[in-house]
């Protein structure tokens, strides 16, 4: 038996070494792939330039207490060094449960989670609306398409600066309640109001999106699976819930979470709408350049720590959904 073990271990022994260590089998893959390095090098340094270096540095400024006060700057000819010092995670326990935590960050998170629900679900709802219609033979479609598709193609400030016009007092939305005899409300003073327009242009600017995604996937279901249901005595309710939707979920589950990520991050339709005022109407990452850039002294550490927990809470959100697919489509077949 100590023979066998030896020999074992033996031929184990020289199994190892034949083996080629860590760095001769990357020595042999470089000298078989240098082409596919030489090409994806540029794509790895400018991500590492532009994503990972800021992503470094913002986690280590949240880990101090830098401020417009205690940065380096130059004043004049007059360089004057940072002074700012570490102090672990008193920022994220500052902004969590610290003294006006509900004001200061618990009241936007509550909003930010409400305005990315009902938006994305009236992106999804409104989008396969218009897919549903426009996947059917009218005439004048590719019309339809085009004049459907512009409020996603025509830049976001245009589009925003067009709806501030239109829901100022004196705009063309208050003018049409007022022949309609409709109450008028402050679109842009009313904290409520403010909200509500904030939904209302988000919601025009994403339903375009969704209503492409959605046409793509509704015109690769095959039509003899609608032919098939008729057959079968299928209602149009049945045929929509048993063909269109299953097959649409691949679609679906993309278009959705990519429409939470944006949503979540819509930085340009609220900033461009109200600026850094309308405090109730601010969404985390508007309220996080707010305290960064749009008030004196900047908080730099404060504003980075909030870009560190938007960005912690999307991994979280899109690490759970994910599963939650995978196990739906497991459960499906």
């Amino acid at each position: 038996m100590s023979v066998a073990v030896q020999g074992a271990t033996g031929k184990g022994s020289r199994e190892r070494e034949s083996r080629p260590g860590l760095v001769e089998r990357v020595k042999r893959s470089y000298a078989k792939h240098w082409y596919a390095y030489a090409m994806i090098a540029p794509v790895v340094l400018v991500l590492g330039v532009l994503v990972l270096y800021p992503l470094v540095e913002g986690i280590w400024l949240t880990l101090t207490n830098a401020n417009s006060l205690n940065s380096a700057r130059t004043i004049g000819v007059n360089h004057i060094p940072a002074s700012y010092k570490f102090v672990g995670f008193d920022n994220y326990a500052d902004i969590l449960w610290g003294p006006g935590s509900y004001d200061r960050f618990w009241s936007h998170f509550v909003w930010t989670i409400a305005w990315t629900v009902i938006c994305v679900v009236l992106h999804y709802t409104l989008g396969l609306g218009l897919a549903l219609l426009l996947n059917k033979k009218l005439r004048g479609r590719a019309v339809y398409r085009m004049v459907l598709i512009l409020p996603w193609a025509v830049p976001t400030f245009v589009t925003v600066f067009s709806w501030r016009l239109m829901l100022s007092d004196g705009g063309a939305v208050n003018g049409l309640l007022s022949f309609l005899h409709l109450p008028e409300p402050g679109w842009l003073t009313d904290p409520w109001a403010q909200k509500a327009a904030a939904i209302l242009v988000n919601t025009w600017v994403g339903v375009p999106f969704m209503m492409i995604s959605l046409l793509g996937g509704l015109q690769s279901i095959p039509a003899e699976l609608y032919e098939a249901a008729e057959m079968d005595g299928a209602t149009p309710w049945q045929r929509f819930r048993y063909v269109t939707l299953p097959g649409l979920r691949t679609v679906s589950s993309t278009v959705v979470l990519l429409g939470v990520i944006w949503t979540f991050n819509q930085f340009g339709v609220i900033f461009l709408l109200f600026g850094t005022g309308a405090p109730d109407a601010q969404i985390l990452v508007t309220w996080a350049y707010k305290l960064g850039f749009g008030q004196q002294p900047r908080d730099y550490a404060q504003s980075a720590a909030y870009g560190v927990i938007l960005l912690s809470i999307l991994i979280v959100f899109t690490a759970f959904y994910r599963r939650w697919l995978a196990r739906n489509e497991q459960a499906n077949g």
